[in-house]
């Protein structure tokens, strides 16, 4: 009895357990909601957990359609991968195994994409979890509108008064608009405010709310702004978005009139435009308003006049007149308008003919309503502030366009200019060229350029030094300058002048072009022959043995004669040392062997015969260029004895 207790107690637990594990083999967790803009894409995860590995899985996706019903999008097991083609243009699925995450993708998401999504997940003992999430879709709408009536309202009426509309479009979920009055919000209330609000879904899906207001109109409303304030829905909160203010225009009996100049702000100037307004305090449809400037009427428009242009002649007291046409009651307001001006700029003298050296002096004056400030110019530097201009000891620097600028500091863009022209006269001066000694081949050609300054303008004239007259290229002249080109040809050895005169003198300059010849030349390296003399201790005989010299020969290179010679006189100078040199060293090395004692014949107790030495004993001759006697030096260094001489 106690075995068959205990065997269907171990039987049970097994059955309970294999429960357990089917029950805890899968589980999945998805988000809430997931929400997104439309036109973006939106990505809704399902995070499983499971013991089995991911080909014993069998996970599918579903939506819930508008109907309820339930319909499968994607389904993937250990032979199959399945997703619906009506979707899968814009659906993807992504698993991944290491993580547990299977990610539906929507690209491009629409507005009937706003669904609840199913995650299921099936392990190998048939465990099944599954998870939901409703894909929320967004769409931000179009800048609210907002329109106010354009007749005015009377007060004092029974009935509420239209104010304006506000609309705004293209919305999803449903905007919502609320109405301000001077930043307060407006409900409904009974008899005084009324919003009618009406939503319309556009063929796109996206709503459109329009919301009209209804207000029982009071004096205080004619300075009252009006706006609506639209708020919407977006993925994670609210936004808002408010209209441009409104005002209505309110008609009530005026106790006053005011007339203002509206613009410009600030001080007037001649050529502006002035924009008056005239108001009362007051306001009714039947009231008619007129601007009177002296003994010229003008009527107004929407209580505004515009006088375009104005001069000075506008200067004066401008007066507005309210006349209420059911009562014939007038009120007046008045202000007055200055005009400033600025009169054209007057140069005393305009133009200036001058000698180099002399002074000058120049007046500006322009006649202003306000204070003026007078500056002159010169090639867009400032020379000096005021009224005068003065020029000491004039040169030709001096010559050009002067200009004087008259600004009225308190008023932008308020200025006159006028210009003085001075030349001063003189000979002409040539501007020293940049180089006149030129080294050119023989036939190119050579642009020459020739700058002078001067008053009359000069006259350039091109010659060679043997009287020939050259062609001018181009030439700029100026009030007081020339800018002359001539080109040369190169045929040999040339000098032209760039000749310049007026009446008051003349000036010149002269250009040396030396034709350059390419000729082949070889470059040459010499051994300078070295002499060995042998002498006896008897016998003053010398016999001189040369050194046969040896020429290397460079290649032929084509180089200007002049670099030749320059060349040739380094290349001399270079052997010659190189010849000492090696006589030094030939004369060192004897003298080590003879003091060693390896030239034959030489011995610490042999004579010197005169026939060996004559073989033997190298000497080198010497001489001075103060003498005439040739001193003969033995190998060793030592001066011989007469009696070897």
């Amino acid at each position: 009895m106690d075995a068959r207790l205990s065997a269907s107690l171990f039987a049970g637990l097994v059955v309970l357990l294999h429960g357990f594990t089917a029950w805890a083999a899968v589980e999945v967790n998805m988000e809430d909601r997931v929400e997104v803009f439309k036109g973006e894409t939106a990505q809704i995860t399902c995070m499983f957990t499971t013991d089995d590995s991911i080909d014993a899985l069998t996970i599918q996706w579903f939506y819930v359609s508008r109907t309820g019903e339930k319909q499968k999008i994607y389904h993937q097991d250990a032979n199959l991968k399945e997703m619906d083609q009506q979707l899968a243009d814009r659906f993807t699925v992504n698993v991944t195994a290491a993580t547990g995450d299977v990610v539906l993708i929507i690209t491009d998401v629409q507005l009937k994409d706003q669904l609840e999504f199913i995650c299921l997940v099936k392990s190998q003992t048939d465990a099944v979890s599954e998870g939901r999430t409703k894909l929320l879709v967004f769409e931000k709408p179009d800048l609210p509108t907002i329109e106010g009536v354009q007749t005015g309202i009377y007060v004092n009426k029974d009935t509420l008064s239209r104010i304006g509309s506000c609309e705004v479009k293209n919305g999803f979920p449903k905007p919502n608009i609320t109405w301000y009055r001077n930043n307060m919000p407006l409900g409904g209330v009974s008899d005084v405010v009324s919003v009618a609000q009406s939503t319309t879904m556009e063929s796109s899906g996206l709503f459109s709310v329009r919301s009209d207001l209804n207000l029982k109109v009071m004096k205080e409303d004619k300075d009252t702004q009006f706006y609506c304030e639209v708020t919407y829905l977006v993925p994670g909160g609210t936004r808002m978005t408010e209209t441009s203010p409104i005002n209505i225009t309110v008609y009530y009996p005026s106790t006053a009139v005011h007339l203002w100049v509206e613009s410009p702000k600030g001080k007037i100037k001649e050529g502006d435009s002035i924009i008056f307004h005239c108001y009362g305090n007051g306001n009714t449809q039947s009231s008619v308003y007129n601007i009177k400037h002296g003994e010229i009427d003008h009527d107004m428009v929407s209580n505004m006049f515009v006088l375009e242009n104005v001069t000075r002649l506008h200067s004066g007291n401008y007066e507005c007149t309210s006349m209420d046409m059911e009562t014939y009651d007038q009120l007046s307001g008045n202000t007055t308008v200055h005009v400033n001006y600025l009169d054209p700029a007057v140069v005393l003298p305009a133009n200036v003919e001058m000698a180099q050296g002399d002074d000058l002096t120049a007046t500006c004056n322009a006649l202003s309503s306000l204070q003026t400030h007078t500056a002159w110019f010169k090639d867009g530097r400032e020379l000096s502030t005021g009224h005068t201009l003065r020029v000491k000891d004039a040169t030709f620097d001096t010559a050009g366009t002067y200009k004087c600028v008259v600004t009225v500091p308190e008023i932008d863009s308020m200025q006159r200019m006028e210009t003085l022209h001075v030349n001063v006269k003189g000979a002409p001066e040539i501007m020293k060229p940049e180089r006149t000694d030129i080294e050119e081949s023989l036939a190119n050609t050579v642009e020459l350029t020739c700058d002078v300054r001067g008053f009359p303008i000069p006259t350039v004239i091109w010659t060679t030094l043997d009287g020939k007259v050259l062609e001018t290229t181009s030439q700029t002249d100026t009030e007081d300058s020339v800018h002359s080109v001539v080109t040369v040809e190169v045929t040999s050895d040339i000098t032209a002048f760039c000749n310049a005169s007026n009446v008051y003198g003349a000036d010149g300059v002269a250009f040396n072009i030396k034709a350059i010849v390419y000729t082949t030349a070889a470059t040459t390296t010499t051994t300078t022959s070295t002499s060995t003399s042998t002498s006896t201790s008897t016998s003053s005989t010398r016999t001189s043995t040369s050194i046969l010299s040896s020429s290397t020969v460079q290649p032929a290179t084509a180089v200007p004669p002049e670099k030749i010679r320059k060349e040739g006189s380094g290349v001399i100078i270079a052997v010659i040392i190189i010849c000492l040199l090696l006589l030094a060293i030939l004369g060192s090395v004897l003298y080590f062997l003879y003091k060693k004692g390896k030239i034959c014949g030489r011995s610490g107790k042999q004579d010197l015969t005169k026939e060996k030495s004559s073989k033997d004993n190298i000497v080198v001759e010497m001489k001075s260029d103060n003498t005439e006697e040739a001193i003969l030096l033995g190998v060793n260094g030592e001066k011989l004895s007469p009696s070897n001489q």
